[in-house]
Order: structure tokens, then C-alpha cells, then sequence
């Protein structure tokens, strides 16, 4: 046997018997590594005349790469022994309590929509939506706004390049209901709005919620009552009183103001009682025009209107002092003022429990 045969033979039983990751790479570094065996072979073709070479080069070649392969297959034998092993060994038992994480938690906005949704529902109240972007005509013209009224201007109103805005109230889902819908109609429309406005009480979005009654002999003590009922559901309160104050909005009239008794409580106003009054919310009976323009005749029909802050009445409801921290993002606030996803607003169990 030649040395080039004697060496292969040896090396391929060697690499055979590897029994470790480590004693096939001590195998490599001894078989083509600078020092190794082959490789000193491979070294002598350039001392050998070229007859010499032309017969010895192709049987040292195929050594280097006989040895090669071996390894190659010897370590993939060896790796995918040492992965069986490591599945066997390790477990996860679904068994166990998970890990403590940081668990997700429902939004004051959203907990406090739905106690408004659950408390109109039990009035009578559907929910309607309608789209965030919107038309002139739908956000302003429709409800009797005029081409002057300071609303309109680009400081207080987002709109795009093609006159298309950002709605800055939920109204226009009021009037694409009545455009829709024939009377009776009872709904709220709760959403996001936008406005260009920031400080501790005002953010470029925020949250509403209006209410719509339309009906035949509809009158202003069926707003007040239901804004009574409303509040004093919401607040879980039975001392809640309310004072209205007439006002103006374009799309009501008689337009108002109301006002919320509050009482003094470890030194923060707590709606309730009759220390002072705190404005919430405007309301009014529908104007006759904003009828006309949905197709209503107002000598048949009538109907109140309210708009009021979600955001707002999660503040006063829960004793946050700053509307900006609803929409920074922070774990920290969300932690302290979240509600636990099982936390679902019932009359019975208490919007609030």
C-alpha cells in the first residue's frame, strides 16, 4: 500500500471513531491543518517534476478531499447527535403558571365609552357611527354653521389639500342618521375628533360623545331629564343637579349651557352636591334649518341634541388633572388608571365597579 492510501485509510477510521464534537476538529487540525498530514502532502508537489506531479497530484487531491467529506459528514452526524440531545433534555411545561409579564389593560377612554354605551342602551339609545374624515357640508354647512363662524378657520380645523377635513365634532354622524333613518330616532355617536388645540386641557385629538332624539312632541325637559338620568348613572350618584344656561350653537335653538353641581372633597371638586357648578356639556333643541337640510319637516317634527368630552368626564370621574397624559403612551399611568379587560361596565354591577 502507498503512503497516500496508507494515510487515507488511517485518517477515515480515525474520523470514524470521533466520538465528540471536539475530537473531530482535533481530527481536522491534525489531518489539513498547517501542520497536518495532508497538508504536508500537499506540500511536496512543489518539489516533484512535472511527470511526478501529473501522477502524484490527482491521488494527493483526492486524499484532501476524501478526508474532507469525512469530516464534514462526521460533524453533521455528531451536531445532529448533540440536538437530539439537548431536545430530550430540555422541557417546557405548559403546565405552570406563565411568567409574570406586563399585562395589557383597557384604556380610561375606552372603559368610560362603554359605561356611556351601557347607560344609553338601558334609555333606548343605538350607537351610530360614521367616517373620521369628512366633507364641508357634513361638518359645517349641514348644521346651520356659517361660512364665517370661527370654527371653520385653519387654526381650529385640520383640513386636507382637496377640502376634505378632519372632523372637529361628532355631529355630522347626527345628520348622516337623520338623512338615513326616519324618526323616531334615538342614538349616540361617540368617536375620535380633531381640533388644533394643546395644553393640559385640550389635545389635537380627543374624544366625544353627542346624543340625538328625534320625535314628534320632543321638548327641552326630555333633554334635561335625560341628561339627569345620564349623569347620575354615570357618576353613580343620586345628588347630581344640573343648571342650564342659555346659550348659542348654530345647530340648536334654544341653545344650552349645563352645568353640574359639585361639592369639595379633600380639597378636589367632586361632581355631586351644590358648593359650586362646573360647565360639562352643551345641549340644545335641534334647529329647524339643521332639520330641513336632512329632509325633516320641523313643523312635524323636533328633537334635542347634546355633545359632551369622553375624555373630559374620565377626568372627573376618575381625579386625572391632565388631558395630555391620556395619549403619551406611558405604562406607568396606564398601570395605575387602566381597567382589567374583565372589568365590563353593568348597570347592575355599577358602570364603574
Amino acid at each position: 500500500m502507498s503512503d497516500v492510501e496508507q494515510i487515507k485509510a488511517e485518517a477515515l477510521a480515525a474520523i470514524g471513531r470521533a466520538a465528540t464534537l471536539d475530537a473531530i476538529e482535533a481530527e481536522r487540525v491534525r489531518l489539513l491543518g498547517k501542520q497536518g498530514a495532508v497538508t504536508a502532502l500537499l506540500k511536496t508537489l512543489g518539489a516533484m517534476t512535472p511527470e511526478q506531479r501529473q501522477s502524484e497530484g490527482p491521488r494527493i487531491n483526492g486524499l484532501r478531499e476524501a478526508v474532507s467529506d469525512a469530516i464534514a459528514a462526521r460533524k453533521a452526524v455528531l451536531e445532529d447527535a448533540v440536538l437530539a440531545e439537548r431536545l430530550a433534555a430540555e422541557r417546557l411545561d405548559l403546565s405552570l403558571p406563565a411568567p409574570e409579564r406586563p399585562r395589557g389593560s383597557v384604556h380610561p377612554v375606552s372603559q368610560v365609552m362603554d359605561e356611556l354605551a351601557e347607560i344609553f342602551a338601558d334609555l333606548g339609545f343605538a350607537v351610530a357611527t360614521g367616517p373620521e374624515i369628512e366633507d364641508d357640508w357634513h361638518n359645517f354647512t349641514a348644521l346651520n354653521i356659517p361660512e364665517t363662524h370661527p370654527a371653520r378657520a385653519m387654526h381650529d380645523t385640520f383640513y386636507f389639500p382637496d377640502g376634505k377635513l378632519l372632523r372637529t365634532h361628532t355631529s355630522p354622524v347626527q345628520i348622516r342618521t337623520m338623512q338615513t333613518q326616519k324618526p323616531p330616532i334615538r342614538v349616540i355617536a361617540p368617536g375620535r375628533v380633531y381640533r388644533s388645540d394643546s395644553d393640559a386641557t385640550h389635545t389635537p385629538m380627543f374624544h366625544q360623545i353627542e346624543g340625538l332624539v328625534i320625535d314628534k312632541g320632543i321638548h327641552l325637559g326630555h333633554l334635561k331629564w335625560t341628561l339627569e338620568t345620564f349623569l347620575k348613572a354615570f357618576f353613580e350618584r343620586d345628588d347630581i343637579v344640573l343648571r342650564l344656561r342659555p346659550s348659542y350653537f348654530p345647530f340648536t335653538e334654544p341653545s344650552a349651557e349645563v352645568d353640574v353641581g359639585f361639592s369639595w372633597t379633600n380639597g378636589q371638586r367632586v361632581l355631586g352636591g351644590n358648593e359650586g357648578w362646573m360647565e360639562l356639556l352643551g345641549s340644545g333643541m335641534v334647529h329647524p334649518r339643521v332639520l330641513r337640510n336632512c329632509g325633516l319637516d320641523p313643523d312635524e317634527y323636533s328633537g334635542f341634541a347634546f355633545g359632551v368630552g369622553v375624555d373630559r368626564l374620565a377626568m372627573l370621574k376618575y381625579g386625572m388633572d391632565d388631558l395630555r397624559a391620556f395619549f403619551d403612551g406611558d405604562l406607568r399611568w396606564l398601570r395605575h388608571y387602566g381597567f382589567a379587560a374583565l372589568d365590563v361596565p353593568t348597570l347592575s354591577g355599577g358602570v364603574g365597579a
